[in-house]
């Protein structure tokens, strides 16, 4: 009995990770950490020989590789200061870093309804239980495989070319992009600095590259693409002044502390 007990406590856990979002946020200091009242348990996310973490269970796209996921933009919740050219060629690039290396590859659909990943920017309160709060907050969430909702905070200064762009707060829509499609294939975050889904970006600042301990996280859940070498991988550089902090959410495990200090 205590067995089963046991058992059914895990599935209710997994459940609730794999419902929560992994969110990005802005702050004044490039440390994260843990609420003193929460507690982090590592051995409750799966870590490999390397340094990268994926969602407990390991959920990832279920079909059979080489796979295609289609990607859509909501027409109803965009932002009207960048030309969605801009805005596509942005997502564009994002998907392709992880298409190098994964037998995955990312269409694009008009079909926003029936599309694997819905992409939109939205503000405040939008329906998904995980309000936004406004400039220099939560930029953005997604959630595990195979949910595919992708949501923005339409209330941050999105950029696509800092040289046009000179808001003190802009957030380069790319980094942001690159960053959660990795939620979406089945990251969380990781320890390396280089890596794309280390928790700190500074503002104003781009990192789009693709990290070995990023690849190799991927890889773990999908394998490789046959047309990547380790010799193509080029470590971008990373700056440690003020940063974006990324948070993982959850009822039931650890919630990243996400307001000024």
């Amino acid at each position: 009995m205590l067995l089963f007990t046991n058992h059914l406590l895990l599935l209710i856990f997994i459940i609730f990770i794999h419902e929560s979002p992994q969110c990005i946020a802005v702050r004044s200091t490039p440390k994260f950490k843990l609420k003193q009242s929460d507690k982090y348990d590592p051995a409750e996310a799966t870590r490999h020989k390397k340094d990268y973490v994926l969602f407990p269970g390991k959920p990832r796209w279920t079909r059979h590789v080489p796979m295609t996921l289609s990607y859509a933009f909501s027409k109803e919740n965009m932002i009207n200061y960048l030309h969605i050219t801009d805005i596509k060629a942005v997502f564009k690039r994002a998907f392709s870093k992880w298409a190098s290396v994964i037998p995955v590859s990312f269409i694009e659909t008009d079909d926003y309804d029936f599309a694997d990943i819905r992409i939109g920017f939205y503000n405040g309160d939008h329906g998904d239980g995980e309000p936004f709060d406004g400039v220099l907050g939560v930029l953005a969430h997604s959630f595990s495989p195979e949910s595919g909702k992708f949501h923005l905070d339409a209330a941050e200064t999105w950029a696509v070319d800092f040289g046009s762009e000179k808001s003190p707060v802009a957030v380069d829509l790319e980094s942001v992009a690159v960053h959660e499609i990795g939620h979406l294939l089945g990251l969380t975050h990781s320890p390396v600095k280089e890596a794309v889904m280390y928790p700190t970006l500074k503002p104003r600042d781009k990192k789009v590259d693709l990290a070995l301990d990023d690849i190799q996280g991927v890889q773990a859940l999908y394998g490789s693409n046959p047309n990547f070498t380790i010799g193509s991988l080029v470590e971008s550089d990373i700056s440690t002044n003020l940063a974006v902090d990324l948070r993982i959410k959850s009822s039931m495990w650890a919630t990243m502390m996400l307001h000024y200090l």
